[in-house]
């Protein structure tokens, strides 16, 4: 197991950032997907926690063949995806990320909302832990209670200078260069999260589990390293689209967000479009996923 906390700065406020979340996922996953590969939306509904109250539940199959290094390839079947599972009562989130293959029938078990198995591989699954407070990342203590005493090792992602994967970057998303005509935020200047105003953090407690002799350390850093640069990438992503959704309501984005699924569902699966949303699952219950190879 390899547990690390990453802390993203944003110039946003908590409340900015909760539109801006929803705006750059939905956006985001519409622009990286094409025929066969990219985030297909299976659900996205609202959902009711006993202890976290209301929020929204969505699940989404991630198809990544494609983007493996090579030594995966060798490891996994030729065509897979992974399942993710997202409850979120923002300011609040859990995220479980399952690896599923096509042309298996899988079951996944809901033992709780932080906990599945994968019927034949169930010693991996990727857990995360989602908070956002108002400050420049300086609260050491925030998962006190998920922690439990287990050491992890605490990175700071800086959305402005830190490298970005060249196939990645975008002089419009260039965030020591950009300025938000709307907020008059930005140009992002060394060192700005300890002046800038306002500010917010995204904590992410992330836990990857692959226990599999031979291979676990080199896949858990790997797993590790594709989440960091996907969170640079989402953060950067959300700030420089800022004046695209800052005017937006709640009622807004979600109806951005139902409108980019079903175009997105579409570029993934063109032949499903008719039926995207076959076999459905509950947030609570048993769920078989089936696919035929195409």
């Amino acid at each position: 197991m390899l547990l690390k906390e990453y802390r993203i700065c944003m110039p946003l406020t908590v409340e900015e950032y909760r539109i801006g979340q929803l705006y750059m996922i939905s956006k985001h996953s519409h622009e990286q997907s094409d025929r066969g590969e990219g985030v297909e939306v299976i659900s996205n509904e609202p959902y009711t926690d006993p202890t976290h109250g209301p929020g929204q539940f969505t699940e989404k199959r991630v198809f990544l063949n494609s983007k493996l290094p090579s030594w995966a390839q060798a490891v996994v079947p030729k065509i897979f995806y992974v399942t993710e599972k997202a409850w979120n009562y923002y300011p609040y989130t859990i995220t479980v990320i399952v690896l599923l293959y096509f042309f298996y029938m899988v079951a996944l078990i809901a033992t709780s909302p932080e906990e599945y198995t994968c019927s034949f591989l169930p010693k991996f699954s990727i857990h995360i832990v989602t908070k956002y407070e108002d400050n420049n990342g300086c609260n050491d203590n925030i998962f006190g209670t998920e922690l439990k005493d287990q050491e992890r090792e605490v990175c700071f992602v800086d959305i402005a200078y830190d490298e970005i994967p060249e196939r990645y970057y975008k002089e419009s998303e260039d965030l020591r260069h950009f300025k938000s005509e709307k907020t008059s935020r930005g140009n992002l200047q060394d060192g700005w999260r300890e002046t800038q105003n306002p500010i917010m953090c995204s904590y992410k407690l992330v836990t990857v589990k692959f226990e599999v002799w031979g291979l676990q350390t080199r896949v858990e850093q790997f797993v590790h390293k594709v989440i960091r640069d996907v969170l640079l990438l989402g953060h950067r992503q959300a700030f420089a689209w800022v004046d695209e959704w800052i005017d937006m309501s709640l009622d807004d984005v979600r109806n951005y967000e139902r409108n980019m699924h079903e175009k997105t569902n579409i570029k993934v699966c063109p032949e499903q479009q008719d039926h995207s949303t076959a076999n459905p699952s509950s947030p609570d219950g048993i769920q078989i996923h089936e696919r035929e190879r195409t």
